[in-house]
């Protein structure tokens, strides 16, 4: 088949070209959109899963649909360690002044606008959202020093703007559980005061498994803030439209052999969908795709799994870090206890903590519940067991 046709995208963010398995999601979203145009608020929403179930794609989805409604949809993607803590709050101030330029083109409400940026503009890198300081023709002060206190006026004031103009304010954060403390806590704090005070202001956030442990460490409140929803693979029957759909529009087909092997050796999973889909579009002389054509394919997607998904992970983590990992996939479970990983690298579980946080906090690792830990990525365990022992 000619690859210059090919409709498959592997990678992080890009929308597939069908966007199968999250009509509950997508529609639970549509009502939080409709209610609000009546000004009525509910809560935001949480979606958390694996690596390459396509959390950043929906996500985008929803930011995009709330964008055509008239929202003002602010993304942002959080970032770990100090240079991300500054990075991301630059970020969130130039996204915010850009979005409301967007907004008032749309809206012709320039004057308002022209104040929520200089707003947006006067918080201090340090403890606000932007390194710019303004004078604002405001009878508010451009920041006071404490985030708390700055992020609730600035989410206040456009919030006043979007509920007269009969919108809303939604802030679309991707790998939430890497924002900082701080940061994430005033977030909190003030959806929760716009729930309290109607405002038109909502945070829907993406990330790992171990998100709503995170808010609700934060906050002990956030349990009841959102809804939550865990992104997990497709059903069979799902995984089988992403493939069959896109090729179909195309002019190709699957023979229902072809299809199922592919299917089966995703698991589901969108990301991998999309690369076994691309690799089979590309080794197919002709449609349709036949079971010789799908285990080839399976053999280069997989070749493409090993040599950038997977990789990118492993090859960030230190040697220590790599014997924990290994040690986790050498257990052949899913979910194993830290005692038995502990024991396979011949040591204790306290002894291995300090191991077992940091590839935590790089994201490779999560705890389903206490005293286990469980791979973020799927089919991390496989790739390690295929790499070489030192």
């Amino acid at each position: 088949m000619d690859p210059a046709l090919n409709p498959f995208k592997p990678g992080s963010g890009l929308r597939p070209p069908a966007l199968e398995g999250r009509t509950r999601q997508r529609e639970e979203f549509d009502l939080l959109v409709a209610r609000s145009k009546n000004r009525i608020y509910d809560r935001g929403m949480v979606l958390s899963g694996l690596r390459g179930v396509g959390k950043t794609t929906l996500l985008n989805s929803l930011a995009e649909h709330a964008e055509r409604q008239g929202w003002l949809a602010i993304g942002i993607e959080a970032r770990p360690n100090e240079a991300g803590i500054a990075a991301v709050r630059a970020k969130l101030g130039n996204e915010l002044a850009s979005g409301l330029r967007r907004y008032s083109r749309r809206r012709r409400m320039q004057k308002v606008a022209d104040e929520l940026i200089a707003l947006a503009r006067g918080f201090t890198l340090g403890v606000g959202l932007g390194p710019a300081k303004v004078e604002l023709a405001l009878d508010r002060p451009a920041a006071s020093g404490d985030i708390d206190i700055d992020l609730e006026e600035l989410v206040e004031a456009i919030s006043d703007a979007m509920k007269k103009d009969g919108t809303a304010f939604g802030l679309f954060i991707d790998e939430m559980q890497d924002l900082d403390s701080d940061l994430l806590g005033a977030l909190l704090a003030v959806q929760h005061r716009a729930s309290q005070r109607e405002w038109p202001f909502f945070v829907i956030g993406a990330g790992l498994p171990s998100l709503p442990a995170v808010l609700a460490e934060n906050r002990s409140y956030a349990e009841r803030q959102f809804t939550y929803s865990t992104i997990g693979p497709l059903s069979p029957a799902d995984a089988a439209d992403a493939l069959d759909v896109p090729v179909r529009n195309h002019g190709g087909s699957f023979t229902p052999e072809a299809l199922e092997i592919l299917v089966d050796a995703s698991g589901g999973y969108p990301y991998f969908l999309q690369e076994f889909g691309k690799a089979v579009w590309n080794v197919a002389p002709r449609a349709p795709f036949d079971d010789e054509d799908a285990h080839i394919a399976v053999d280069e997607g997989r070749r493409a799994l090993d040599d950038g998904f997977f990789p990118s992970r492993w090859n960030r983590s230190s040697e220590r870090e790599r014997r924990y990992l290994r040690a986790i996939a050498d257990t052949g479970e899913d979910q194993p206890r830290s005692g038995r990983v502990a024991a396979a690298m011949g040591s204790t579980t306290t002894a291995v903590s300090d191991v077992r946080d940091s590839t935590i906090r790089k994201g490779l690792v999560w705890s389903p519940e206490h005293g286990r830990v469980a791979f973020t990525v799927p089919g991390m365990a496989d790739f390690i067991r295929r790499q070489p022992t030192d």
